[in-house]
C-alpha cells in the first residue's frame, strides 16, 4: 500500500492528532485521527478578525489560546499515553498549529512526527490514491432495476467471503430522488473520498471485488472518475426479482415513505415531466388513499423500470443473469454462492 510521504504507515502511530478546528475536522480528516484543536472555532475566528487590523495582537492572543488549549489536551489525551507511543500531528499545511503541538509533546519525551504539508498534502495524496486504486482491481458489477435486491446481494456475497465495496453505504444514500437516509446526512465529498480510499486500500488486488452499478453521482457526492470508468468497463451480473418481492423490499427500505406516501410522491415531482401529469396524479391518488403497495408497484412499472431499460446500465453486456425467486435471506445466500462459483 502506498503511504503518505514523509511519515510512517498510519498504523504505526498510537495517536494521530488533528490540530485544526472542529469545522475543518468535520469536513475531512485522516482515518483514526482525534480532533485536539490548537484553537476552537470561535477562537480561530476571533484571532482571524483581529489579524486584519492588528497582526501582532492577533499572534499574542492566538498564542494564549493555543497554550491554554494544548495544556488541557496534554492532561486529558497525552498524559495517559505510554512513553513509547509514537504520535503523529498535522494541521492544514503542517505549519504553526502543528509546531505548537509538536514541541511541548516532544519535550515531554514522546516521539512525534509532523505530516509534511499537513492535511492539504494528505488531500492531494487521497486523490492520487483513488486514481491508482480504482484501476487496481478485478471489478464485478451487480446491476438491475430498482429494488431488485442488489444491495442485499452484495451483503450476502460479503457474508460468503467475497470482497465487496458498498458505495451507497459509504455515501449514506441509496442513489435516487428517494435515496436520502432518515436522520443520516451524507458525508462531505472529501470525507467520502477518504473513507473510499481507506476501503480500497484494504482490499486484495489478487481477488475479485464486487460493487453495485452506480451513476456518476450518489446523492450529492461524486464517484472518482477513474472508479466510475473502471466500473463501466467491468463484467456485469444482472439481478432480477418478481415485482411482489420488490414491493416488499421497498416497504422495508423506504419505511419512512411507506408511513408518509404523500411526501414520497411530492419528492418525485421532478420526474413529472417524464411520466406525465396524469400518471403523477394517479400516484398521488394512491398515496392519499394509503395504497402503499400499489403505489410502490406503479412507481417501478411507470418510472423506475422504464428508466433503467433506457439507461446505459441496461445496454451493457451481461456475463450472468441471476433470477431470484424472492428476496429472502436464504435465496440471496444461494444466489451469492452461485455467483462465486460461476
Amino acid at each position: 500500500m502506498a503511504e503518505l510521504h514523509g511519515i510512517r504507515p498510519l498504523g504505526d502511530y498510537a495517536l494521530i492528532i488533528d490540530a485544526r478546528t472542529p469545522k475543518e475536522f468535520d469536513e475531512d480528516h485522516l482515518p483514526g485521527a482525534v480532533n485536539l484543536p490548537v484553537v476552537s472555532q470561535e477562537e480561530f475566528a476571533e484571532v482571524g478578525t483581529l489579524h486584519r487590523t492588528n497582526p501582532h495582537g492577533a499572534y499574542v492572543l492566538g498564542a494564549q489560546y493555543a497554550l491554554r488549549n494544548i495544556a488541557r489536551h496534554i492532561a486529558e489525551a497525552i498524559a495517559p499515553r505510554k512513553p513509547s507511543d509514537r504520535i503523529l500531528i498535522y494541521c492544514f499545511r503542517g505549519g504553526k498549529r502543528s509546531r505548537a503541538w509538536a514541541d511541548p509533546v516532544r519535550n515531554i519525551g514522546y516521539t512525534v512526527d509532523v505530516l509534511p504539508g499537513g492535511w492539504k498534502a494528505y488531500r492531494a495524496w487521497v486523490r492520487e490514491e483513488l486514481a491508482r486504486l480504482s484501476t487496481a482491481f478485478d471489478w464485478r458489477v451487480v446491476t438491475g432495476s430498482t429494488a431488485s435486491g442488489k444491495t442485499r446481494l452484495l451483503d450476502a456475497l460479503a457474508r460468503e467471503g467475497a470482497q465487496v465495496v458498498d458505495l451507497e453505504g459509504l455515501a449514506a444514500h441509496r442513489g435516487s430522488l428517494l435515496g436520502d437516509l432518515p436522520a443520516q446526512p451524507q458525508p462531505t465529498q472529501k470525507l467520502f473520498d477518504t473513507a473510499l480510499r481507506d476501503t480500497l486500500a484494504k482490499l486484495d488486488p489478487s481477488r475479485p471485488v464486487w460493487v453495485e452499478d452506480e451513476s456518476k453521482r450518489i446523492g450529492k457526492l461524486q464517484l472518482p472518475t477513474a472508479l466510475f470508468d473502471a466500473i463501466r468497463e467491468a463484467p456485469v451480473v444482472r439481478v432480477e426479482a418478481p415485482l411482489p418481492a420488490r414491493v416488499g423490499l421497498c416497504r422495508v427500505d423506504y419505511a419512512h415513505f411507506a408511513a408518509d406516501p404523500v411526501a414520497m410522491v411530492q419528492r418525485l415531482w421532478p420526474v413529472r415531466p417524464l411520466v406525465g401529469g396524469a400518471c403523477w396524479a394517479e400516484w398521488m391518488a394512491l398515496a392519499e388513499a394509503g395504497e402503499v403497495d400499489s403505489l410502490f408497484a406503479r412507481l417501478m412499472t411507470d418510472h423506475y423500470d422504464p428508466c433503467y431499460a433506457r439507461s446505459a446500465n441496461a445496454q451493457r453486456p451481461t456475463v450472468h443473469t441471476l433470477a431470484l425467486a424472492d428476496l429472502n435471506e436464504d435465496t440471496l445466500r444461494e444466489g451469492a454462492r452461485q455467483l462465486l462459483k460461476a
